[in-house]
């Protein structure tokens, strides 16, 4: 486990962005965070270290957005709205949970426990300690 502390959303736009420039295909990046922890501002900077060129913004309604412009493509999906792995699969969200040729990023990835995933996992943690400042942790399960 690696522990990384961010001192503004900016720093943590810049780490999420060298951790994209030396991402593979095949990896999926769950996010876990309470609201407001920066997950969000954590998926602009990976996208932006892709070279993605589309405006980021979180699929909270639609529940997934695709970014096809960068170096790999990448799926950014976002779980709050459902609240059990039952759920998310019967919004067909399983495939992204398999990536190939792209990575996945997966806000509220800790309502995602029980579905079958395949790839390198990263969890990523991410928690408040000030009004500006967050501790994130890495947990990377391998290939």
């Amino acid at each position: 486990m690696v522990t990384r502390i961010s001192k503004s959303p900016e720093e943590t736009f810049r780490l999420a962005s060298v951790l994209a420039i030396q991402s593979e295909p095949g990896l999926i990046i769950g996010l876990i965070g309470d609201l407001g922890a920066g997950k969000t501002q954590f998926v602009k900077g990976f996208a932006h270290g892709l070279g993605i060129t589309e405006r980021i913004h979180s699929p909270t309604f639609t529940l997934v957005n695709e970014y096809r412009s960068g170096r790999i493509p990448c799926f950014h999906l976002d779980l709050y709205r459902l609240d059990s792995a039952e759920q998310i699969l019967a919004s067909g969200l399983e495939q992204y949970f398999k990536p190939e040729g792209e990575i996945t990023l997966i806000e509220w990835f800790d309502r995602a426990d029980g579905i079958p995933i395949s790839g390198r996992l990263l969890k990523v943690r991410i928690e408040h300690q000030s009004e500006t400042e967050r501790m994130i942790t890495y947990e990377d399960s391998g290939a």
